[in-house]
């Protein structure tokens, strides 16, 4: 069974419709820039990506220098954007971006940490 391959138009739609704000199609591939606070911060995003990507058995292309990281999506097996990037485009952001929110953990990390920008 093939995977459908989404056009870049058609990619954009989806990432609007999904609320994924942060990524962008470009050049046959879902885009998104992390900007964090330093090095370790970018390390641990990376890590955090690497962990995700693994655990999905679908892995993303990454440039990482201090202070930011940048994620590429696309299935290479199908030859473009399918669903298998979408849901692990939701799922970095889920966790790339996730702060506590009260409770226990209190406010989290009172730094930038990890941010979009």
């Amino acid at each position: 069974m093939s995977e459908r391959v989404y056009s870049e138009a058609e990619a954009a739609a989806k990432l609007a419709e999904l609320g994924l704000a942060g990524w962008y199609v470009e050049d046959g591939w879902l885009r998104r820039k992390f900007n964090t606070d330093g090095w370790p911060q970018t390390l641990m995003a990376v890590n955090a990506v690497g962990y995700l990507c693994e655990a999905a058995y679908h892995h993303a292309d990454l440039a990482v220098t201090w202070g930011k990281l940048w994620v590429k999506l696309k299935t290479h097996s199908a030859g473009g954007i399918t669903d298998k990037d979408f849901d692990l485009a939701r799922r970095i952001e889920e966790v790339v971006l996730w702060r506590p929110a009260g409770g226990a953990l209190g406010s989290g990390n009172p730094g930038k940490f990890v941010f979009s920008k």
